[in-house]
């Protein structure tokens, strides 16, 4: 699961999610609603990715605090 590609764009899209979600926390404003409409199929896409980057960035937890190959 070394694919630096993959973890970079799931990384970039979580980030773009928690952007969002954190104008929606302090400003009442959703970023996704505002640029691709209200819950439109192409938002709900959006949304879906996120989701999906962030339980795939779970696999994350695998390698914190864990020895590299590097180290052993």
């Amino acid at each position: 699961m070394n694919n630096k590609y993959l973890d970079c764009i799931a990384l970039t899209i979580a980030i773009i999610g928690a952007v969002n979600w954190g104008l929606i926390g302090f400003f009442s404003f959703d970023l996704v609603s505002f640029i691709f409409g209200n819950m439109s199929w192409i938002s709900r896409i959006v949304y879906a990715l996120v989701g999906i980057c962030g339980l795939y960035l779970i696999t994350f937890y695998m390698y914190a605090g864990g020895l590299s190959k590097n180290d052993q």
